[in-house]
């Protein structure tokens, strides 16, 4: 897509953006109106938008490719296993993989992530063995974790964070120790957008040959991912988030790993030979995809790289930081109001909390104005009691939000503000 000239609004957007409202054109339920109010979209880390490109492509699956793949002889399941296996390269190059076997089909990122600490876990981490994680996870990042502790007589290990929402990373050497057998972060906070310095807490595990799992999934739909200069052992991410369907995600692996790993579920397509007295299971990544998979999920997860392909990516992640910029400062300014997660680098995610309102109220009140935002404790509950807040609200940002929707958000927040101070 040409870039263009972006709009200015008191020196806070550059010369580098693209045209916004081209690329709105192509989300069409961005036209939506809520509470007779224009939509505004802020609520894209939890699920991004689906451009037309996209919805074009599932029901292109749906009514002309759509059947069962692998087995049958004739041609609709021959063209869906064809564009199901061919969909294995495309995200192999968008995130700079090295091999298509290396890309496990899951249903997101909680089922990729659960497949390494069951696959995983349940073979290297025994009694007295340890995980590290950090303060800022997902739940999914934490209770998979938990459960293989419980079951194997290991423990968790936190990386704390400081007061603006970074980890302390001087506490990582620290934490490393030869009972140390994973290291499972994020690589952006999903509440307070804080991006990790994940190529040097790799750099860190490498040198005691500590594996590293990265929970991508709020770092692919705003910058571009390379898990070879990352050097990490696993990377997982999902399709709803990279503006594509729901139900498909992504678990990347270093083949070595993935060779060494037993079955996460059993059934049908993970098997070589089945009898009753033994079973003989495929090679990755079949090995892990047991049952029919979610075929359309797969063709829309292709469509939603392409048409990331599509887009100058500098551009955007720069029209995004611009965004962010803007709303950061002019929320600054309301009296009352409290910005949690102050990072020097961070992705378009802002959390705050409002005096004298509760964030649930709060998000109400957005609603009635046409703003979508997040408000709860975003699967980060030990993130909350770090900060001391039972919950925020959260607005996360992306490429195809304006800066007309910042206004909105402010005047939304400032009305707020009236009814609850």
């Amino acid at each position: 897509m040409t870039s263009v000239t972006a709009v200015k609004r008191g020196g806070r957007y550059d010369d580098r953006g693209f045209d916004v409202q081209r690329i709105r054109a192509d989300f069409p339920i961005l036209g939506l109106q809520v509470n007779g109010k224009p939509l505004v979209f802020l609520d894209n880390a939890a699920s991004a938008q689906m451009p037309q490109p996209v919805i074009d492509r599932f029901v292109r699956y749906r009514t002309r490719e759509h059947a069962n793949i692998h087995r049958g002889v004739h041609y609709l399941s021959e063209t869906a296993t064809r564009e199901y296996e061919a969909v294995r390269g495309k995200v192999r190059a968008f995130i700079n993989a090295g091999e298509d076997r290396e890309i496990v089909y899951t249903s997101g990122t909680t089922d990729a992530i659960n497949l390494v600490a069951f696959g995983y876990g349940r073979k290297f981490i025994g009694a007295g063995d340890e995980i590290i994680l950090s303060v800022l996870e997902h739940h999914s990042n934490i209770v998979p974790w938990q459960l293989v502790c419980e079951e194997a007589g290991a423990r968790l290990r936190v990386v704390p964070i400081d007061d603006d929402g970074e980890l302390v990373g001087e506490e990582i050497p620290a934490l490393l120790s030869e009972r140390t057998r994973m290291v499972a972060i994020g690589h952006v906070s999903n509440t307070l957008g804080t991006v990790y310095p994940v190529a040097d807490i790799v750099a860190q595990a490498r040198q005691r040959g500590i594996p590293v799992l990265v929970d991508g999934a709020q770092a692919v739909p705003h910058f571009a991912v390379d898990v070879a200069a990352l050097g990490c052992d696993f990377y997982a991410f999902s399709g709803h988030k990279l503006f594509g369907p729901t139900g498909i995600g992504v678990l990347w692996g270093k083949s070595e790993h993935l060779e060494a790993m037993p079955p996460y579920q059993g059934g049908g397509n993970m098997i070589r030979s089945v009898s009753f007295a033994r079973t003989e299971y495929a090679e990755p990544p079949q090995r892990f995809e047991a049952g029919t998979p979610n075929i359309a999920g797969a063709a829309g997860l292709a469509a939603a790289i392409r048409y990331l392909g599509a887009l100058d990516r500098a551009a955007a992640e720069a029209w995004e930081n611009a965004l962010l910029a803007d709303a950061t400062a002019r929320l600054a300014q309301i009296p009352g109001l409290r910005l949690l997660g102050t990072a020097k680098r961070k992705a378009a995610v802002l959390s705050f909390v409002l005096d004298g309102a509760h964030p649930h109220d709060l998000g109400t009140v957005l609603d009635r104005e046409g703003v979508a935002v997040r408000a709860g404790h975003h699967c980060t509950q030990p993130l909350m009691e770090r900060l001391g807040v039972p919950a925020t609200v959260r607005a996360s940002l992306a490429f195809y939000n304006t800066p007309a929707e910042i206004d909105a958000l402010v005047r939304g927040v400032e009305r707020a503000r009236e009814i609850f101070g």
